[in-house]
């Protein structure tokens, strides 16, 4: 798939990323750089997983992006439906700790869970940090209550992984060598973006972010603190400016708002994020090859399986 600048130039989009190279289902440890964040797409929807021909160059699963290096636990960012491909990858290593950090409890974010392969082994530690409800309730059990008979065949308390939860706010704290701030965004419901830092290097990750409804577009301090000046954004582009006029209300950006967020944060890298659930494959492309030829930030829209290095 290739796109073109007005002037006939290759897009910048494709060609200006850190590093990008495919992988295998079967990626290990060993096959991670010794150096940097190997970044990789596993879910790059929003709102509903979407399958066909139309779709399939960047693919129709729901958010979630693994974050790995050579010496230190991998984190997850959501728990969406490309959460079971990470799991695939996930296998042969025993014991194994993953740790994910959850932006929100929508569906499209949390669906992949009991589809996590690594739950089905005893030696699986799961660590999960989810906002704080302000209705009181514990993240545990929210889930309880959505993996449980009727609606799904096996109670949550019934993996044979433990399975441990972690409610967080506007927090600074760290995972082994990484560093996680975490702030509230505006969306729909307690919604969580996430900076990590690691050996120099930054990815943050704003999968759904309300963009501010009117003519002049603004930041919150909270995802200011996230974006300034990282080296990979990571952020949500589900609608068209057409689109956004029609469901301003929805808590989600356009391409252009992503954009304006990356130039004015000062990002290296920004990868347009939690697609259109209708939006096709050459819809997607023309749309990203737009933003490229707009701005001096390496832009290009996130595809299942694509990775990049981020800092080596």
């Amino acid at each position: 798939m290739q796109g073109y600048c007005d002037e006939g130039h290759r897009v910048s989009g494709w060609s200006r990323m850190v590093h990008r190279f495919s992988v295998s289902s079967a990626m290990s440890q060993q096959s991670i750089p010794s150096r940097g964040m190997t970044v990789t797409f596993h879910g790059v929807r929003g709102s509903t997983p979407c399958h066909g021909h139309e779709t399939h160059h960047y693919g129709g699963n729901t958010s979630c992006v693994s974050v790995r290096t050579a010496n230190d636990v991998p984190i997850v960012f959501d728990l969406g439906t490309g959460v079971r491909y990470f799991g695939k990858q996930c296998n042969g290593t025993t014991p194994l700790r993953i740790v994910c950090l959850l932006t929100h409890l929508h569906y499209d974010h949390t669906l992949g869970l009991p589809f996590f392969e690594p739950l089905l082994r005893s030696e699986t530690t799961l660590e999960i940090y989810a906002p704080k409800q302000p209705d009181g309730r514990t993240i545990r059990e929210l889930f309880r209550e959505k993996i449980k008979p009727p609606m799904f065949p096996v109670p949550l308390e019934q993996f044979a992984a433990r399975i441990e939860f972690h409610e967080i706010g506007d927090d600074d704290f760290t995972i082994g060598n990484y560093s996680v701030r975490s702030r509230f965004v505006p969306h729909i419901g307690p919604t969580l973006g996430f900076r990590l830092g690691y050996d120099g290097a930054s990815v943050t990750y704003l999968s759904d972010h309300q963009q501010p409804v009117g003519d002049t577009f603004s930041i919150g301090d909270g995802a200011r603190e996230l974006c300034e000046d990282v080296d990979l954004l990571i952020h949500d582009s589900q609608f068209t400016d057409e689109e956004f006029a029609m469901k301003q209300s929805w808590g989600h950006s356009t391409y252009a708002y992503a954009r304006w967020v990356a130039e004015t944060c000062r990002a290296k890298q920004l990868a347009l994020f939690h697609h259109d659930p209708s939006r096709t494959d050459e819809m997607l492309t023309e749309l990203t090859d737009q933003i490229a030829c707009s701005t001096k930030v390496g832009v290009f829209a996130a595809r299942e399986g694509q990775s990049v290095l981020v800092g080596a």
